[in-house]
């Protein structure tokens, strides 16, 4: 939600446990330097890169249980699955086999869900949890991230040649980048009382926001985030789910939306309503609630 930016503290213990657990499981993407092999030590055949994954994995996670007690742990390991699926994104990347762009897509996706714990860490540690990573969003969300890696599964099966359209995958990672950078911007400057969750009743701190992205956008987050779900869709050449992350994204973001802008109102009042008619919900043909004072 818009709220007032609260000045930044240090980055407590949980977001650097969660900072150098995600690098550590990001350091597998070093493993073909440490091997004397290629990058695409992934796609590579033979089981000799396999087996350096299945050890570092191994190594990686006796490490986190000797250095962090329990409750840290469950943040440091799911910190470190993201970057190790970031790194492995990348030796997918730099390898020239048909999986190179998924490799972006697991970048991009893995990052994502990282930099919203982070940024949470970062600016309003008190709302900080285990659900700040957003890996357990809704069975809707996952379920449609299986489906984009079924149909790119398959496609690359049976349509091998619609997987290696690189000027459109990059399209989509440019739409990915936007994407991400304007809702943690929007976070960001939300500051401290920006929340995964929409809250309904005001506290002492919240002030609205009309400054920076909200100047461009009454909704800046929900903006990011839906033209990066498309984005990752694009990146992946996936003409059906391209369609379906559109229409879902757009259907979920309008409910929300309209769900947000109700509260927003009982907090704020004209204030609010003055704010709606002068700066666009950034989403297109969502206009918001239909509601005056």
């Amino acid at each position: 939600m818009a709220a007032t930016v609260a000045r930044r503290g240090r980055l407590g213990r949980e977001g650097r446990a969660s900072l150098c657990s995600f690098l550590l499981g990001a350091s597998v993407a070093a493993l073909p330097l440490l091997l004397g092999s290629s990058p695409s030590l992934l796609s590579a055949p033979g089981l000799r890169g396999r087996l350096a994954l299945a050890l570092h994995v191994a190594g990686v996670n006796a490490a986190l249980l000797l250095i962090y007690p329990r409750p840290l742990y469950k943040i440091a390991v799911r910190a470190c699955f993201l970057g190790f699926a970031f790194g492995c994104g990348l030796l997918l990347s730099a390898g020239r086999s048909a999986w190179r762009h998924f490799g972006w897509y697991m970048c991009s996706l893995s990052l994502f869900h990282y930099s919203e714990y982070l940024v949470t860490a970062i600016n309003n540690p008190r709302s900080l949890s285990l659900d700040s990573f957003l890996l357990n969003h809704s069975f809707e969300y996952n379920l449609a991230a299986l489906s984009s890696w079924v149909e790119f599964t398959l496609e690359k099966l049976f349509f091998p040649e619609l997987k290696q359209i690189t000027w459109l995958s990059t399209v989509g990672l440019l739409m990915v980048i936007f994407g991400d950078c304007l809702r943690k911007a929007a976070m960001l400057t939300a500051g401290s009382n920006f929340n995964h969750i929409v809250q309904n009743e005001k506290s002492d701190t919240h002030t609205l926001v009309t400054s920076g992205v909200y100047g461009w956008f009454r909704h800046p987050s929900y903006v990011g985030w839906f033209y990066w779900s498309i984005g990752t869709q694009v990146l992946l050449c996936n003409p059906i789910c391209v369609v379906g992350y559109a229409l879902a994204s757009w259907r979920f973001f309008r409910e929300r939306i309209e769900e947000e802008e109700i509260t927003l109102i009982h907090f704020f009042g004209e204030e609010y309503l003055e704010y709606k008619r002068k700066v666009p919900s950034g989403l297109p043909f969502i206009k918001g609630v239909k509601l005056e004072l």
